[in-house]
């Protein structure tokens, strides 16, 4: 007899980036990965009322080539240093595609 009151699913693969916004910028852009993995990225919005979050979930979404409801942001929502989720790509290959977009 099952007496779980829960059920078990599974969850959604996806990759992990770390990245660190500089806002204002003169565009957007991907300048570097630094040697720990986080991803620089310069965007023109500011980080305020929203807005940077909004235009770096954009810009990932252009470069990575998944639409803006497959990223999601996890932490940092305020600050310059965010941890981002991006579903239904593996690590490896967001990780080309930032690759490709640097060269």
């Amino acid at each position: 007899m099952d007496t779980r009151k829960y059920h078990l699913h599974d969850g959604r693969m996806g990759a992990a980036l770390a990245v660190r916004v500089t806002p204002r910028a003169s565009r957007n852009e991907i300048t570097e990965i630094m040697p720990d993995g986080t991803i620089k990225v310069r965007l023109t919005a500011p980080m305020t009322d929203g807005e940077g979050n909004k235009a770096l979930t954009k810009f990932l979404s252009e470069v990575l080539g998944v639409p803006v409801s497959k990223i999601d942001i996890l932490g940092g929502l305020s600050g310059n240093d965010k941890l981002l989720s991006v579903l239904d790509i593996d690590t490896e290959e967001a990780h080309q595609r930032i690759l490709a977009y640097l060269e």
